[in-house]
């Protein structure tokens, strides 16, 4: 349980980060370890190499002390972080990092370094989504043969699905054809990102979502067990599912952007 270690890592943290940051942020992370929480996020897929047991509720704290500093240093400590190899560090860094520092090289070394959907997920969901080169990479990634690489082009797409609110459907109307393409990958990480990018594609506009409806179809024509697991997912949500409000990419609720699943 924390304790003094922690109250004195938070203290470092708080006075000493601009001058040792990746060390001030790795011991304030080391000290809320709990190796119970490591087993458990094992049981939803969630890979325990490096991993502390730290919940996402306490980087986003850690996050919001760390934004005191410059984009520079924050930038600065995320590489450091990400180079650390610590899981929750890894996800601090995308917390903290600026995307308009981030650089497609950048980019590419972090995905070819993931090992877990929620390294994955939280990397696209704040921070790579809105990087200028988001949706080249989402096009570039789904097409990848490493799970985690693939995954990151579709949790992109989905993220952009819901944010890029000026985008006209055209933007998206290659990620549907890459969907459809991909569908036969069996792999866990890989078909339920296919079927989240499909949903939150579906979700923006009335024509994307008769689009998207058309490609789950000819998906389950494909025959294969992933590909019918996508189209049953993507026509079930998308039967009762109205886009949103008419208005591309903005959620109704919480629900309407869910995830592809926790043991992803």
């Amino acid at each position: 349980m924390p304790g003094g270690g922690s109250d004195r890592a938070r203290q470092g943290l708080a006075m000493g980060w601009t001058a040792t940051p990746a060390r001030a942020v790795l011991a304030r992370l080391r000290s809320l370890a709990d190796p119970a929480k490591v087993s458990g996020m094992a049981r939803y897929g969630i890979s325990t190499a490096g991993t502390l047991g730290v919940q996402v509720a306490e980087l986003r704290r850690i996050a919001r002390e760390i934004r005191r500093g410059t984009r520079e240093e924050r930038h600065a400590l995320a590489l450091a972080l990400w180079d650390s190899g610590v899981h929750e560090a890894r996800i601090l860094a995308a917390l903290v990092d600026d995307p308009a520092l981030v650089t497609a090289a950048q980019a590419e070394r972090w995905a070819g370094d993931l090992d877990s959907w929620d390294v994955c997920d939280q990397l696209c969901a704040n921070l790579l989504d809105r990087a200028p080169f988001a949706f080249g990479k989402a096009r570039a990634w789904a097409e990848r043969e490493e799970p985690f690489v693939k995954r990151a082009g579709f949790a992109l797409m989905a993220r952009l699905a819901v944010h890029e609110r000026k985008a006209p459907d055209a933007d998206f109307v290659p990620f549907l054809e890459l969907a459809e393409n991909e569908a036969g990958d069996d792999r866990n990480p890989v078909k339920k990102a296919v079927s989240w990018a499909l949903r939150q594609i579906g979700k923006r506009t009335p024509g994307l979502r008769r689009r998207a409806m058309a490609v789950a179809r000819r998906i389950a024509r494909q025959g294969s067990r992933s590909a019918r697991w996508i189209a049953s997912d993507v026509l079930r949500e998308l039967d009762r599912a109205a886009p949103r409000g008419g208005r591309a990419g903005q959620p109704r609720t919480r629900a309407a952007i869910r995830p592809s699943g926790a043991t992803a």
